[in-house]
């Protein structure tokens, strides 16, 4: 996570060159991408990386690029304090029927989801209050914790293909558009074996070690072409 966190840091500056807010992925003569429009100006460039999350679809669509289907997700999170106090060494615990999930957090605290998985448009999402009374009414039924307080709630989006699949590779018909997109509930898990194998994809180079034995055919997103 450190990791992640520096490389974010990193990426500020750029960033800052200003948003996309229209149809500004420019293509040449040659239907290749040229460059990408935004508040401050060009940037000259012949690849984009959509790694959009749930809006990958819109982005594909600034390129002339036909959406594949990207369908955001709504999973929930609250944060419980409960008595008694949820133990440190708690595991991940999941319902066998797959209706909700929690775990420990730092402070005795508990973090419990509905499991939740309602379509929703790309946003900046937000949890519903059903969804955490429903979690916390399924919670309460197998265990005899008393919840005292529900201290934190926040929301999050899932971004899954049609066939629940990740997508990586360039569109057809549109040179220099790749797509990253589609991970899921497992991005965080996946990234460093799916950004190595996207990296050897979209530079044509051999793949990482780690990558090597991975077929990349089902992910290519010319696999929703009819």
């Amino acid at each position: 996570m450190e990791l992640y966190a520096l490389t974010i840091h990193e990426l500020q500056d750029l960033l800052k060159k200003g948003e996309v807010t229209s149809q500004q992925i420019t293509r040449s003569v040659f239907d290749r991408i040229a460059a990408v429009e935004t508040e401050r100006g060009a940037i000259a460039t012949r690849c984009v990386v959509d790694a959009a999350g749930a809006w990958a679809d819109p982005v594909a669509k600034l390129a002339g690029v036909r959406a594949i289907g990207i369908q955001p997700y709504r999973r929930t999170i609250a944060q419980l304090r409960t008595d008694p106090a949820a133990p440190s060494d708690l595991p991940l615990i999941i319902d066998v029927r797959g209706e909700f999930y929690f775990k420990p957090e730092s402070g005795g605290r508990l973090w419990l989801s509905p499991h939740d998985e309602s379509p929703c448009p790309a946003c900046d999402v937000q949890p519903e209050e059903l969804d955490v009374a429903t979690a916390i009414d399924r919670f309460e039924q197998v265990v005899d914790w008393k919840v005292e307080r529900v201290e934190r709630r926040w929301a999050g989006l899932r971004s899954f293909a049609p066939d629940r699949l990740p997508v990586y590779g360039f569109a057809d018909g549109v040179p220099g558009f790749f797509w990253c997109a589609g991970q899921g509930g497992f991005g965080i898990q996946t990234a460093p074996a799916a950004a190595k194998l996207a990296a050897s994809m979209l530079l044509g180079s051999a793949p990482d070690p780690l990558v090597a034995d991975i077929d990349p055919t089902p992910y290519l997103a010319r696999r929703f072409i009819s």
